[in-house]
This record gives C-alpha cells, sequence and structure tokens, in this order.
C-alpha cells in the first residue's frame, strides 16, 4: 500500500493525478503540495487529499508535506517557455533548485521512490524529426535547461544515492482540466475555448509547425504505474505516442469534435518555441507494454465536453 505526495497536485496533471490515484486500492492516501501559482483548488473538488498550500522552494512546507508518504510525483514547475523568458531566475529557482529540494527533503524522510516531469522541450535546436532519448539536446530557453537539470538530478540521485526514480519527458499533454484563460495557456484549451466561443484560433506563425499530442488520461495512468510499481529507469523516458499533428490538422480535428466550422488568426512565432516534435516512443512502449493511449479524436472529444460542461453549454 502507497501514500502518495504530489508536488503541483493542483494544477492540470497533478490533479487528474490525484484522482486516478484515489480510485487505487494500492493507495492509502493522496498529499498534495501546490502554492496555487497555476493550480487552483477548485481542480480538487471532491477529492479527499491532505492539501498543503506551499511551495517546493519552502523547505518548511516541503518537510510538512513529506511526512509520512511512500513516493513522490514531482511535477511542481514554472511550466512555461514564455514565462521562463520574462524571469529565468525564477524559473530554475523553482524548477531546478525546486527539485534539487525535493530530492534532498525525500532522502532525509527515507522516500526513495521519486519520479518526474521534464519536458520534451530539452530537445530544442535537434533538428531529428523524430526525437529519441539518447539524441543530444539544446535547449532553447531558460525553461528548457531547468528541466533538463531536473531530470538529470533524478539520475544522479539514482547512482548516487540509490533511489529509484523515472525521469519523464512530456510532450504535448492536454485533456480535461487544463486552463485556456492566461498568457501562458496550451495550444488546445486556448484552440477549444475560442472555437466554442466563436473567436478567431490565434496560431503563432505558420501553423505547420507539429506537436505530439498525448491525452492526460494516458500520462497519469504511465505515472501512477511506475509509481505503485516502483519503477526506475537509468536515461530519461519520452511521454509521447509517437505522432506528428500540424497545428492547421489540430484545428479541423477540433471542428470534427465540435461541429463548428473555425476562423484561424496567424500570429507571428513566439521566441524560444519548437517548430517540429515528435517523440521515439520505443522506450516508453517497452516499459509500459499494456499501454492503451486513448486516440486524439476520442481525447478532444472529452476536453470539448469539459469545456461546454465548464462553459455551462
Amino acid at each position: 500500500m502507497t501514500r502518495i505526495l504530489i508536488t503541483g497536485g493542483a494544477g492540470f496533471i497533478g490533479s487528474n493525478l490525484a484522482r486516478l490515484a484515489l480510485a487505487s486500492p494500492e493507495v492509502t492516501g493522496v498529499v498534495v503540495l501546490d502554492d496555487l501559482s497555476t493550480g487552483a483548488r477548485e481542480n480538487l473538488a471532491g477529492l479527499d487529499v491532505e492539501f498543503h498550500e506551499g511551495s517546493i522552494t519552502d523547505p518548511e512546507a516541503l518537510e510538512r508535506a513529506v511526512a509520512g508518504v511512500d513516493a513522490v510525483a514531482h511535477l511542481a514547475a514554472m511550466a512555461s517557455v514564455p514565462q521562463s523568458i520574462d524571469d529565468p531566475m525564477r524559473c530554475h529557482e523553482v524548477n531546478a533548485t525546486g527539485t534539487l529540494q525535493v530530492l534532498e527533503a525525500c532522502r532525509r524522510h527515507g522516500i526513495t521512490q521519486l519520479i518526474a516531469a521534464s519536458s520534451s522541450a530539452v530537445y530544442g535546436a535537434n533538428p531529428a524529426p523524430v526525437k529519441s532519448e539518447r539524441d543530444w539536446v539544446r535547449p532553447l530557453s531558460p525553461y528548457a535547461v531547468s528541466k533538463l537539470a531536473t531530470e538529470q538530478y533524478l539520475l544522479a540521485y539514482q547512482t548516487c544515492y540509490g533511489m529509484s526514480t523515472m525521469a519523464f519527458r512530456f510532450f504535448n499533454v492536454y485533456g480535461p482540466g487544463q486552463p485556456a484563460g492566461h498568457v501562458y495557456a496550451a495550444v488546445i484549451p486556448i484552440f477549444t475555448e475560442s472555437l466554442l466561443a466563436g473567436r478567431p484560433l490565434p496560431v503563432n506563425g505558420d501553423g505547420t509547425q507539429t506537436r505530439d499530442f498525448i491525452f492526460v488520461g494516458t500520462v497519469c495512468r504511465i505515472l501512477l504505474t511506475a509509481l505503485l510499481e516502483r519503477r526506475s529507469h537509468e536515461e530519461p523516458v519520452n511521454v509521447a505516442l509517437g505522432t506528428e499533428t500540424t497545428l492547421l490538422e489540430l484545428v479541423g480535428a477540433l471542428e470534427e469534435a465540435t461541429g463548428d466550422k473555425a476562423e484561424v488568426e496567424f500570429r507571428p512565432p513566439r521566441a524560444g518555441e519548437i517548430a517540429q516534435s515528435r517523440a521515439d516512443d520505443s522506450v516508453l512502449r517497452s516499459l509500459f507494454p499494456d499501454l492503451d493511449p486513448v486516440p486524439l479524436s476520442a481525447g478532444l472529444a472529452e476536453t470539448v465536453a469539459w469545456f461546454r460542461a465548464r462553459a455551462g453549454v
């Protein structure tokens, strides 16, 4: 039986993971540490979690949260490329130093199982059309650099302290609970909310840039399996499905999911963003052979339904 701490557990992925974990008979409790800078208490509504409001950079808050847990899913982060460009020092403090503080807190409390979120942004300027975990990395933003530090700290703690860790390189996670109403929102919630409201869909660039989308439910099943089965891996692991969808193809898929016709508004490209993003998913499939991912069409349908319910439509 396992008691789990989720840092960033009031956020999009964290709250979905909390919900899934609480439904597992192997989980005895879920603890959430979140400073609510991007997460929201409403994401945890109806969930029987032990909630601690605070930052991973606050030693006292972190000590309270890790006490008595068996495993940690470290998802707390400044998770925005533009925000990291605006404030690189804060990005480093939260993502790099914050990860080190979480690892040290685990070590003090004898917690040996920890997984964490890295990002496909670490590949950066690598022009390979399909990104493999053994490809070279060339981060293009402070965010990407901080995520590279995150995963490398996890791997170093395997070697130095015998911890069981897995660093997951998330590609483009989407699904219910992902907010659209802020400047750093991801593309699918922005497009979905705009389309349902009858507004133009803002496309940065010409729309030919590609992303490897993966549904949040699929991601959370991977994370929970890693925690409960005490998985460890000596290298980072891509979390994506080896698919490639252009933003213009995404617009078409959302038109099918909503039944509405979209108007596209083209805007200048954003600094630090990657043009092509597709994962080699062979390592993920070898580690999680029973993975049954949700197709994009089904995932978008669930996402649209969530947005409609949220808007009272």
